[in-house]
């Protein structure tokens, strides 16, 4: 790819993870039970929300994996040892996203109101599938990347 390519997509994941961080930061303050709560209050004293914020960090990890193996690629190291490493780690960060969405639900499903339930069903869903895609593809272009440096490192033994 060109650098001009590789820049625009590190351009595109920098301004993903400042979205996230700022719906992370102002979805809390509309909630209907912390429309008048302290910031305290609301930060400092919801379990549920020191989960999410605890399980965002996969997210963010995933993110900063993303943009150096875009850069990688822009500086024509893609088939390389540490590209491969990034894949590995957006993979396992995907997976653990699951399983904390998986357990986000379930805190909800046995400790919240019942009328919040298909809600909370659908964003898990959403969440989930989204993460699985996530993985998949990264297990695949890992594979990929994977097999291409076993034969490079072959090739370079050969000669």
């Amino acid at each position: 790819m060109k650098p001009r390519s590789t820049g625009f997509l590190q351009v595109v994941i920098v301004l993903i993870g400042i979205g996230a961080l700022a719906v992370l930061l102002w979805e809390p303050h509309l909630e209907g039970r912390n429309a008048h709560a302290t910031l305290f209050e609301i930060y400092f004293q919801d379990p549920f929300l020191a989960y999410v914020y605890a399980a965002s960090v996969l997210f963010f990890v995933a993110l900063y994996h993303a943009y150096k193996v875009l850069g990688y690629i822009g500086t024509n190291q893609a088939f390389s040892p540490a590209a491969v490493k990034g894949l590995r780690t957006i993979k396992h960060c995907a997976l653990a996203i699951i399983g904390c969405v998986v357990g986000g639900v379930a805190f909800l499903f046995a400790f919240g109101e019942k009328d919040g339930r298909p809600p909370v069903a659908f964003m898990g869903l959403i969440l989930t599938f989204s993460s699985i895609v996530i993985a998949t593809a990264a297990a695949v272009f890992e594979r990929i990347l994977q097999n291409a440096v076993d034969i490079k490192s072959e090739n370079d033994l050969t000669v």
